[in-house]
């Protein structure tokens, strides 16, 4: 018995007609009666009733018809499914993501833009700092996440730049610097500040842009606490601990206890946005979501 006789059975008993039915499948009529009459002798069963007008099912050949109906439905439906998912039109993708990005408009947009062009692809996010991303991609467990770092010594992943906004000077909202001006902060005038910044293992991209800064300001950073994420950061310097340096898109997301300056540089102080995903990637769901990602922010710089 071959997938064939299947169809050819189930459009008989659909149509009541031989002939009909041969029309349908676009062959003659006297092969498909052959291949009718073949496929009772060999399930041992009469399946039609032959009338002078047609053909009627037997109740078993309505049996049969009905499990018969059910798995080509199955076979086109995952014939369909596999073929979707070698379009990248289904699936299941897993995007990481560093606390700070997830809070810029462009990141969010290109999300909503993928959901929207690949309604059928199952998309989840986990949030990690940058390091613990991109090691998660080199062992297959994200396809690929937002972070802020430029660079990866992990093989077989690629850092793809996206965008850079400005960092701004995150203060209490008692110090001095609080009071807003015309005039941004020049960052040389911060070298007697405490500093709280957020872990280098976790965020190395930042962390490296912000003493270079400061470096190339003529000073080294006097750093009184280190916190584990940019948010932890942002409650030690409402907390009255330190001064501190933040993505302005974090700006509007944190306000408690907290005034935001812009800083003055050169070169200015910016904080990253960057893509990781492996250099070889097979899906088509995830390929699909990279040129989105890229298309969407490309658009929002």
């Amino acid at each position: 018995m071959e997938l064939r006789h299947l169809r050819y059975f189930k459009a008989v008993a659909e149509e009541g007609h031989i002939t009909r039915a041969a029309e349908r499948l676009s062959i003659q009529q006297p092969p498909l009666s052959l291949q009718i009459k073949a496929l009772e002798t060999e399930l041992g069963v009469k399946l039609f009733h032959r009338r002078p007008r047609g053909v009627e099912l037997t109740d078993a050949g309505a049996s049969f018809h009905a499990d018969v109906s059910e798995l080509l439905a199955d076979l086109d439906a995952a014939i369909a499914k596999t073929r979707q998912v070698a379009r990248g039109e289904q699936g299941n993708i897993v995007i990481g993501f560093t606390s700070s990005v997830i809070f810029h408009a462009a990141t969010k947009s290109a999300i909503r833009a993928f959901r929207a062009a690949f309604p059928d692809v199952a998309l989840s996010l986990e949030e990690d700092g940058s390091t613990k991303l991109i090691d998660s991609i080199a062992r297959n467990k994200l396809d690929a996440a937002f972070v802020r770092t430029s660079t990866s010594h992990v093989e077989g992943v690629q850092i793809l730049k996206m965008l850079e906004e400005p960092m701004y000077l995150a203060v209490p909202m008692d110090h001095p610097l609080a009071k807003k001006t015309a005039k941004p902060v020049e960052l040389h005038a911060l070298s007697d500040q405490p500093l709280v910044l957020y872990r280098r293992s976790s965020g190395p991209g930042l962390y490296d842009r912000i003493i270079t800064a400061c470096a190339g300001a003529g000073f080294t950073p006097q750093i009184v606490q280190e916190a584990p994420r940019v948010g932890s950061t942002l409650n030690l310097v409402a907390a009255g601990l330190g001064i501190s340096f933040v993505p302005g898109s974090l700006c509007a997301s944190h306000t408690d206890g907290i005034a935001y300056r812009p800083v003055k540089c050169d070169p200015p102080l910016l904080a990253p946005i960057m893509l990781a995903c492996r250099k070889t990637e097979a899906s088509e769901a995830v390929k699909s979501f990279i040129q989105i990602v890229r298309a969407s922010m490309v658009a929002k710089n």
